[in-house]
């Protein structure tokens, strides 16, 4: 499922117009990732949760030389499922 995709099955289950659930959506996704970029943490009960880990520095390699390459520390997104999702899906 794409954005649009998403848009069009909130407006449809929520009864609101596109514009509504198209403005509904980008408000959760800047709230989200303002939220995370001050390290903080969502959470949404029986759906899930999103955090931010830090990722150490590694080496790895290339694929096509074989090289060895550094890879540098960074921090990354994690989702969480909830249990009820979880639930769902199984």
């Amino acid at each position: 499922m794409n954005k649009a995709q998403l848009i069009d099955a909130i407006a449809g289950e929520a009864e609101l117009t596109k514009a509504d659930a198209k403005k509904a959506l980008d408000a959760f996704i800047k709230v989200t990732g303002d939220a995370l970029k001050e390290g903080g943490r969502v959470a949404l009960v029986g759906f899930g949760s999103f955090g931010v880990s830090e990722r150490s520095a590694r080496t790895g390699r290339n694929p096509q030389t074989g090289k060895e390459i550094e890879i540098p520390a960074k921090k990354v997104v994690k989702f969480k499922a909830g249990s009820e999702l979880s639930d769902a899906i199984n």
